[in-house]
């Protein structure tokens, strides 16, 4: 079957890949996020970047034009909490602390929901580990260019990250299962308890700050003209002094204030940054807090009493942090959520009074400001990648959807040609399915009742032939 998934991919991939070339959009109303918005404005995109944004905008001999009249320009859609293109290897739960493990070894980019996701306009992912240890894996952007391999998926120049994790999920690891079930007892795993994840996070950074001072003594020698023997190589220790360094993010699942309250005084204490609180449902609680420490907040709009921990939720919480000076995000943390990010925008212009530009910049600049990649991308202006979506009414309107997908000025998605051709990749996949059924009963054909002699009861002392060459399989 997977063979058969494989082939269907490829197929997607001819019919919606194409060159990356010059494109003008012109005449929509251009939605930069940070620039105001221009009406019946054109975006003239070359080799892949944004070359020109305004009113009177000429199209390049050769270009492709692309009539916008009565349509609607925003960049890409930045999702700062996403598992897509990992199902199956999230979580490291063995142990507490598996900062050794990094989800860019296991990308699949042959997820379907990469293409999904492009259909609702989202063109960039932040690919998280799992919730299940206090410290997790390292963390990978990617950008969604359906029909790459693994590698040409990771965003290049963004700095990665590293997944924390507090509360219910971690501590669960210790007590498996309900504590006074009659099934079959699971094997615990420390920590157990809130104080106990906090002691892990601690007690890592504590052996890292070690691990971090024995190297400079070592490279402090060599550059003395000396030659010690170096420090064993540590795995687990290397991504965590990199945090210590500033040169990977750490990106916490949290919920309650309390906890978010203990990373802060752990990460002040270490000499560290949290980059972003996530899920952060009681941020509200804490929101000068969290803006004084300088971390952002990537939440969600409006989801409520799930687990435990998520019942002191409120859908104000995204529009209270934001205007305490918190730069906030809207993220997924679901294949299908990703695919309509833009009109979990319009719920915090409900609740908390946000106007159109604050809302769409909870899924642009802001989750591209969070994962420092918004020099790149986040919003339409000179200089920065071709990430650019299409709608054919407001992208905060409930019936507006997505024509067209461009990532550095290519092509990935197309709703017209994603339509047309459906019926051919249905009467393609149903050829695939009938030889594959036709394959396996194959084996099935020749087997009857067997000869006379053949078999126990046939004639006895008969030498079996030797299998002629060409029957050999």
């Amino acid at each position: 079957m997977r063979r058969l998934v494989s082939i269907g991919l490829l197929i997607c991939v001819v019919v919606f890949s194409s060159a990356a070339e010059t494109i003008l959009i012109r005449n929509a109303t251009v939605l930069t996020i940070t620039k105001g918005t221009v009406e019946n404005g054109s975006v003239l995109v070359q080799d892949g970047k944004i070359a020109a944004v305004g009113t009177n905008v000429s199209a390049p001999a050769g270009a492709m034009v692309v009539d916008g009249t009565g349509k609607y320009l925003m960049p890409g859609i930045i999702d700062c909490h996403s598992h897509t293109a990992v199902e199956g290897s999230v979580n490291e739960g063995s142990v507490s602390d598996s900062s050794m493990v990094n989800i860019a070894d296991v990308l699949n980019p042959e997820d379907i929901n990469i293409y999904r996701g492009l259909s609702g306009g989202l063109t960039v992912s932040n690919v998280l580990h799992g919730s299940a240890n206090a410290i997790g894996g390292q963390t990978i952007v990617i950008k969604l260019r359906w029909g790459k391999d693994a590698k040409g998926l990771i965003f290049e120049g963004a700095k990665p990250g590293i997944k924390f994790a507090l509360g219910e999920n971690p501590k669960r690891q210790g007590y498996p299962g309900e504590l006074f079930s009659a099934g079959p007892a699971r094997e615990r795993r420390y920590p157990g308890t809130r104080m106990g994840v906090e002691e892990v996070i601690r007690d890592s950074f504590t052996e890292a700050k070690n691990y971090q001072a024995d190297w400079k003594e070592y490279n402090e020698r060599v550059g003395r003209g000396e030659h010690p023997i170096p420090p064993e190589k540590d795995l687990r220790l290397e991504p965590l002094v990199e945090v210590l360094e500033g040169k990977r993010y750490v990106h916490a699942h949290c919920y309650r204030s309390d906890e978010i309250l203990m990373l802060i005084r752990i990460a002040d204490e270490m000499g560290f940054k949290i980059r972003t609180f996530q899920h952060v449902l009681e941020g509200y609680r804490v929101a000068k807090e969290i803006a004084e420490h300088g971390a952002g907040a990537s939440t969600f709009s409006d989801w409520w009493a799930y687990k435990i921990e998520a019942y002191d939720a409120t859908p104000y919480n995204a529009a209270m942090m934001a205007r305490a000076g918190v730069v906030v995000s809207l993220n997924s943390d679901s294949d299908e959520l990703q695919r309509h990010l833009n009109l979990e925008c319009s719920k915090v212009m409900r609740y908390g009074g946000l106007n159109e530009t604050e809302a769409l910049s909870m899924v642009t600049i802001n989750p591209a400001k969070q994962l420092g990649i918004d020099d790149k991308v986040g919003s339409i202006e000179v200089g920065k990648s071709g990430d650019l979506v299409l709608f054919d009414q407001h992208p905060l309107s409930n019936y507006s959807k997505v024509l067209k997908v461009w990532i550095d000025g290519q092509e990935y998605f197309d709703r017209d040609k994603d339509l047309a051709n459906r019926k051919e990749f249905e009467q393609k996949k149903k050829t695939l399915m009938d030889k594959e059924k036709a394959a396996e009963k194959k084996p099935e054909e020749g087997k009857g009742e067997p000869k006379k002699g053949a078999g126990p009861g046939g004639k006895a002392g008969k030498k079996k032939e030797a299998a002629k060459p060409e029957e050999v399989q």
